[in-house]
């Protein structure tokens, strides 16, 4: 137990930038390993509400039953309570038949066409039978016009079209089906670090230094104006293309830079889907892995006490 101990780490989050659908965040002292076990949790293993099944009564629509369920799953749902809600299959309420209040939420929609004006049928025209989970609703984007009264639009109607429906949804993750994933990205990037020989870097001419400067494809450098050095204005926007390493090369200057990746720290950019926040989504992933480390424990303690009793009553038997 000490020699595990001693490579125990305390992983640290700095927030760079949060919003309620975008987190930027750092994530140190901890290895690829851990990071890539959350991004994949985010994706994959939060819960969320999403409608599952589709009951249609009315269609005089131009689309098909089966488009509009389909258009009708990946529409997104508020899911703050989806951790405290049962998984159908796991619910003895309703013996595992999905229909009750503690694994579902049910939807209606009822819509006609009675004018010569196109009707757009949206998320808006969904009404739920729990007011904690309804269509995400994206009324304050901005860069819209009429955005208040903007929905994601499930089908258009004209005069005489009607569609009438009944739909439940339930909780799901994203290794089921994508609909329930409430991660729109997740990425996670080493950071870089950078290191210029400034007194290699001044016995270039200052033509030489704009040379280097433009050989990077991102902007990570520039030219100070009044001291005329090369310093670094972005070093994540290194995109480890080596270019500007082969452009040291070839002007006989194989030490003027140094870089490389930081093994124990990752910049993580991640955008929520709308059915959480993109703070929840990360909490919620944490609490997620950090249940299956428990278990991962769990099981090895288990095996462990397995076979202390096993040696006991080997030793029982042979006394």
């Amino acid at each position: 137990m000490d020699g595990v101990a001693s490579y125990q780490r305390f992983p640290t989050v700095k927030i760079r930038e949060l919003k309620d659908d975008y987190a930027k965040f750092e994530l140190r002292n901890t290895d690829a390993s851990i990071a890539n076990a959350l991004r994949r949790v985010m994706i994959s293993e939060v819960p969320t509400v999403a409608i599952d099944l589709v009951e249609i009564e009315i269609n005089s629509t131009v689309l098909n039953d089966e488009f509009i369920a389909h258009r009708l799953g990946l529409i997104p749902l508020t899911s703050e309570r989806a951790m405290s809600m049962r998984f159908s299959r796991d619910c003895d309420a309703c013996d595992g038949d999905g229909q009750c209040e503690f694994c579902s939420v049910e939807f209606h929609l009822r819509a006609k066409c009675l004018g010569d004006q196109t009707l757009d049928v949206t998320s808006k025209d969904l009404h739920s039978s729990d007011y904690t989970v309804v269509p995400v609703d994206f009324s304050d984007a901005s860069g819209y016009e009429n955005s208040e009264t903007r929905g994601i639009i499930i089908v258009k109607l004209r005069r005489g079209q009607e569609l009438k429906l009944r739909a439940i949804a339930r909780k799901g993750i994203g290794k089921d089906h994508a609909k329930w994933s409430p991660a729109a990205t997740v990425t996670f990037m080493y950071e870089p670090a950078i290191h210029i020989n400034q007194e290699m870097m001044e016995s270039l001419t200052l033509a030489e230094k704009q040379s280097f400067v433009d050989s990077s494809p991102t902007k990570v450098f520039e030219i100070d104006d009044e001291t005329q050095q090369v310093k670094i204005v972005d070093s994540e926007a290194y995109a480890y293309d080596d270019e500007v390493l082969k452009k040291a090369e070839a002007m006989g200057k194989p030490g003027l830079i140094e870089i490389y990746a930081k093994e124990d720290s990752f910049i993580f950019t991640v955008e929520s889907t709308g059915a959480i926040k993109a703070s929840q989504l990360v909490l919620n992933a944490i609490d997620i892995l950090k249940q299956k480390l428990d278990a991962v424990r769990l099981s090895d303690d288990t095996v462990e006490a397995d076979d202390q009793f096993g040696e006991l009553g080997a030793h029982m038997r042979g006394g």
